[in-house]
């Protein structure tokens, strides 16, 4: 079996073991799946549950595609893989929780190789996880940030964990609003130079952790009480997934660039958000304690 199999069998299983674990922790909703092929070559498996107990929205995708022509945007960077055929698969999710306790969430791990005459000019994997509360809570941040330096351990240790948890706070920044998307966790992309199996290895390390980080918080916070002021507020921070997805992620505009199936794309969107002109938390509530949080923060010494 090929290296590129290899990946793509370990995300197959991946998308697998997230569904039944999400299923499990909701109690009531199941993922519907659509399967898809992509008219230039490839296909994927997008699977959404929707109006669970726990789970308002929550979308895993599956894709392995192919191509002979990279939009502008990718060889504008990488100028190799002007002409180069290319192929590329990956998991994707996100979960938008009922509850506005439960932090929305975000996680992607995939593979990427580019060939010209037989001879293979690029391949990377890249990806991460990140965590978006709307009412955080120090214990679930520092468990989170304890799981993503963990998982990094054997990579590097806290040189690698201080480096993605770096770039996830620079990549998940919305510039236009001045604030970080969340509480960040890992991201990483274009890791090759080390070799083929130990950047495999990181890339299944790091889609392995993410239930071990995410779980024990949806756990922690599904049952707790809420009501229309704080259901608002969750609606309205949705806002900013959506102005980020759509404004600034990198996936998001390599997708509908390349000609990507636009529901499977545009899936992370949540399924209820609003805007509110010129909004201002009311000085010293639950809402105005956020702001502190989305900056970049060094999580496991303030809090660990």
């Amino acid at each position: 079996m090929d290296n590129f199999m290899r990946a793509r069998n370990y995300l197959t299983d991946l998308q697998d073991r997230i569904c039944t674990a999400i299923e499990s922790a909701d109690g009531e909703a199941r993922f519907h799946e659509d399967r898809w092929d992509r008219p230039e070559g490839g296909g994927g498996r997008t699977r959404v549950l929707r109006e669970g107990a726990v789970f308002e929205q929550a979308g895993i995708g599956f894709s392995d595609v192919s191509g002979t022509r990279l939009p502008p945007s990718a060889t504008a960077a990488r100028p190799e893989l002007a002409g180069a055929s290319w192929r590329a698969t990956g998991v994707s999710l996100v979960f938008h929780p009922r509850n506005p306790h439960v932090p929305t969430t975000h996680s992607n791990v995939r593979h990427f190789t580019a060939e010209r005459d037989g001879q293979t000019v690029a391949w990377w994997f890249g990806g991460g996880f990140d965590l978006t509360p709307f009412y955080p809570v120090d214990e679930d941040v520092l468990h989170w940030h304890q799981v993503a330096r963990e998982l990094c351990e054997p990579f590097g240790g806290q040189a690698r964990y201080q480096a993605h948890k770096a770039w996830c706070d620079d990549y998940f920044f919305l510039k236009h609003r001045d604030e970080t998307r969340g509480v960040g966790g890992l991201f990483f992309d274009d890791l090759h130079e080390e070799g083929f199996e130990p950047a495999f290895a990181y890339m299944q390390a790091v889609g392995n952790g993410f239930l071990d980080a995410y779980l024990p918080i949806v756990e922690r916070r599904r049952d707790m009480p809420y009501g229309e002021r704080e259901r608002d507020f969750q609606l309205y921070r949705r806002g900013r997934y959506v102005e980020f997805n759509l404004v600034h992620d990198r996936g998001t505009l390599f997708g509908l660039q390349s000609g990507g199936r636009t529901e499977s794309i545009l899936m992370s969107l949540p399924p209820l958000v609003r805007w509110q002109y010129g909004y201002q938390p009311e000085p010293g509530s639950a809402e105005a304690r956020l702001a502190d949080y989305l900056r970049p923060r060094d999580w496991l010494a303030e809090l660990g």
